[in-house]
């Protein structure tokens, strides 16, 4: 019996090891991938320098450089790669300085998928911020995209001055104070619910408990799910507060409060009281004050000003959209706010 349990114990340890030994194999390839394109571009564009008729000969050049290289190595070298590996180096060129022991493959730490996403984004310090967001978080190419298509970094610069929006460009999204883990709006597509379709709070709840870890990405950095309708009681009444969250960053409670329709004042007390009772029963001394969230179709700024007190820091009311907006959709609801 003993044998068995160490056995299993070794075994866990070795898979353990085996699978992080994996990662960094993939890791390892995916900067020295990035780095030959990189340097692969660099060559490119320091040939192309040297041409006379520029556009004309840089167009020869890729020509031949692809009928060359696919003779040597096969596949992967099309024009329209060469091209990519050009713009990579023209996009990062400026970004890559090398500190004292690094060396310039270390400072590439995504796949090369997810740079031909990156290179996409013109606006230097966005590109910066979810380059950033996609190291830190490991996102996937798949999330990246969806992250960027749901204009995050936008959403999260509204209320920052130029030096906030450059702190969060170099280093993402930090969680200093309540107000860093609120958005508005929140973007919810992936539960699958249509704009205009009738459903309950409770089809809301249901559907993001059904995908919880792509509601939790949405949240942001820190969170873990807690509990579903957990109920509270006093006085011989029960009151069931939607869903409860731990943000390991704030370390603090975040209630999640769901409403279909028009918010009301109503609404923002009930959180109030949530919130109340989450920081003089629940709590512990050393954590900090809870913060609650009611995610809500439509809102008056007007009814949630003069609700919530003016030095308020616990309470947020934000906006979610069951689809994926367009920029100019989006940016349409930015202005509104």
């Amino acid at each position: 019996m003993n044998g068995r349990v160490n056995a299993n114990t070794i075994t866990k340890k070795i898979t353990n090891l085996v699978n992080d030994a994996r990662q960094q194999i993939v890791k390892s390839i995916n900067q020295t991938i990035a780095h030959s394109y990189f340097e692969i571009g660099r060559l490119i564009v320091e040939e192309e320098q040297n041409g006379f008729e520029k556009a004309d000969y840089g167009k020869f050049l890729l020509i031949e450089l692809s009928r060359n290289l696919i003779k040597e190595f096969g596949k992967g070298f099309s024009v329209t790669n060469l091209k990519q590996m050009r713009q990579f180096y023209l996009s990062y060129s400026e970004s890559v300085r090398c500190e004292i022991g690094q060396t310039v493959s270390d400072q590439f730490k995504l796949s090369w998928s997810h740079y031909l996403v990156l290179m996409r984004i013109d606006d230097k310090l966005e590109r910066m911020f979810y380059e950033n967001e996609a190291v830190k978080n490991n996102w996937s190419i798949r999330e990246l995209v969806r992250q960027y298509d749901s204009a995050l970094f936008t959403r999260l610069i509204l209320s920052k001055d130029k030096n906030g929006i450059l702190k969060l460009a170099q280093k993402g999204q930090i969680f200093e104070n309540p107000t860093d883990a609120v958005k508005d709006p929140y973007i919810l597509e992936f539960i699958g619910l249509q704009e205009h379709n009738s459903y309950s709070e409770s089809d809301l709840e249901q559907r993001i408990i059904d995908k919880l870890e792509s509601f939790l990405l949405e949240l942001g950095a820190g969170y873990t799910f807690v509990a579903r309708q957990d109920r509270i009681s006093f006085d011989e009444k029960h009151f069931r507060i939607d869903l409860v969250f731990y943000n390991r960053i704030l370390k603090c409670f975040v209630l999640v409060d769901l409403k279909v329709g028009e918010l009301k004042h109503q609404d923002i007390g009930q959180m109030q009281m949530y919130v109340n009772y989450y920081d003089r029963k629940v709590k512990l001394k050393e954590e900090n004050k809870t913060i609650g969230i009611i995610l809500c179709q439509n809102k008056s700024e007007s009814i949630v000003e003069y609700t919530l007190p003016e030095n308020n820091k616990q309470i947020f009311a934000s906006k979610y959209l069951t689809i994926l907006p367009s920029k100019e959709s989006l940016q349409k609801i930015i202005e509104l706010k």
